[in-house]
């Protein structure tokens, strides 16, 4: 019978030792099983004793492998997703971070829940990611994708912006603020939800739009249909230069009178988990909140 997955990437830069040694092992344990396996080549130098032949760029292993095995924490996550959303491959996660909201497999213990996985036995989630692009006089200037947010905020730290925000075109509302989060139901964990932002499962096509400490006690989040087009106004009268950060990585720079459009992306993140995985039970985990009475 044939095999779910045939070709595997190994990615995510690592920040210690231990995850150096967790790509080691998966390297180890999946060629051991007869996988043809490759490496993200920005690891060729930390892993020197790996035969070179086995590294590749991100982009030629989205498009030459089945499954991309992503160590780290949600940052190499992020990171990875961005690009490997424009290839047919599906993507899990060891968790080398601190949170560890898309990254499933235990480091210390990982080759039997990943032995199920490449056996077939999974669950298979569709994220979708924003399309964050910068207009000025009628062009697009700079454009990127965030898995998580698009966040409008100034260039300096507390500097109040004013902006408009359109939904479809049609104007929504006014605002004067530190700037807004524009963010998926994967980002709802993240940013938004330090900014005071609502949890949305992750099947949901929804957007969640959360001001950044308005200047009006009326100011609320909102969420609209994943499918609607934002468009953000920058007010001309701003003083400096603001930034849209795509999941806090990547930042395009924004002018005064500037449009910046977010809208969903037509790349999808295709993200699997073990079988016994459970979001609720990786809220609970994560954000401390209480187990069953009884």
């Amino acid at each position: 019978m044939k095999k779910p997955f045939e070709v595997i990437a190994i990615i995510g830069k690592p920040r210690d030792q231990q995850a150096i040694q967790t790509h080691r092992e998966l390297f180890n344990w999946l060629t051991g099983e007869g996988f043809s396996v490759f490496i993200d080549d920005r690891l060729k130098e930390i892993l020197d004793d790996i035969d070179p032949k086995h590294f590749a760029s991100l982009v030629e292993l989205g498009k030459s492998a089945d499954l991309a095995i992503v160590v780290g924490g949600d940052g190499n996550m992020l990171g990875a997703a961005r690009v490997l959303s424009r290839f047919d491959i599906s993507v899990i996660g060891v968790n080398r971070g601190n949170l560890g909201f898309l990254t499933d497999l235990d480091p210390e213990d990982f080759q039997t829940a990943l032995k199920e996985v490449l056996e077939g036995n999974y669950i298979e989630e569709q994220r979708f990611l924003l399309e964050a692009e910068v207009h000025r006089h009628g062009q697009v200037k700079s454009h990127n994708a965030a898995l998580n947010e698009a966040v409008l905020h100034p260039g300096q730290i507390a500097h109040m912006i004013e902006f408009e925000v359109y939904i479809d075109e049609s104007f929504a509302f006014s605002q004067r603020s530190d700037g807004l989060i524009v963010s998926t139901p994967t980002g709802s964990t993240a940013y938004s939800l330090s900014g005071g932002g609502p949890i949305l499962s992750p099947s949901l096509d929804a957007i969640s739009l959360v001001p950044m400490f308005p200047h009006t006690l009326s100011s609320r989040p909102i969420v609209v249909d994943g499918n609607r087009r934002i468009k953000l106004l920058v007010s001309p009268d701003n003083r400096g230069t603001q930034e849209v950060s795509c999941d806090g990585q990547i930042s395009l720079p924004v002018s005064p009178g500037d449009e910046v459009h977010i809208y969903k992306s037509p790349n999808g993140l295709k993200l699997i988990h073990p079988k016994d995985y459970s979001y609720y039970h990786v809220l609970r985990n994560k954000l401390g909140w209480s187990s069953k009475l009884f």
